[in-house]
């Protein structure tokens, strides 16, 4: 799969919560994790990270807004219960993605939310444990990104083998003449 992406959290009031989101985000192959605003002690957190995650992940720590950075290029994707937000089958990941997550007993910040190129929900009848809202939003990107076989017409039917990957002739940029 080519591209990359972060998955964090603004604010956070369980530790535990944001250790198994650490550790799905180390699962689903995430490059780093991130918290803005948040006071994370990890050895609780730790202790729902039995990947050791957070010794294989990079985790960054924003004190707030503010100081908040990632690389150039990188779309936020807020993840948040509001009325204008995608429902996430409907949502195409950018290669480039930050995704990010609010407090458990709370909503992402205005000003979280106005650097969101993207917010997206997910389709439930109440909000749902933020870890679990963070898998479902990894493993959304893993199926919609990822190489995989298409799915059978009916349920239980054959399942196509996926065809190898062609790999086609170079394509060659061109200088730009001045």
């Amino acid at each position: 799969m080519r591209g990359y992406f972060g998955i964090g959290v603004e604010g956070i009031s369980k530790p535990m919560n944001l250790g198994s989101l650490i550790r799905t985000a180390h699962a689903f192959g995430a490059s780093f994790v991130f918290t803005v605003g948040a006071a994370y002690d990890r050895t609780e957190g730790n202790l729902a990270d039995t990947s050791d995650a957070s010794g294989n992940l990079p985790l960054y720590d924003f004190p707030d807004i503010a100081s908040f950075r990632l690389p150039r290029g990188c779309e936020v994707v807020g993840i948040e219960i509001v009325e204008d937000a995608i429902e996430l089958p409907s949502f195409r990941h950018p290669r480039a993605a930050a995704y990010v997550l609010g407090p458990e007993r709370g909503s992402l910040s205005p000003g979280m939310l106005a650097l969101c190129t993207h917010v997206v929900k997910i389709p439930t009848r109440f909000s749902i444990n933020l870890a679990l809202a963070g898998a479902l939003t990894m493993y959304d990107r893993l199926i919609s990104l990822g190489r995989f076989a298409d799915r059978p017409l009916t349920p239980g039917g054959p399942i196509e083998t996926l065809k190898p990957h062609e790999f086609g002739p170079p394509k060659l940029k061109r200088a730009k003449r001045r």
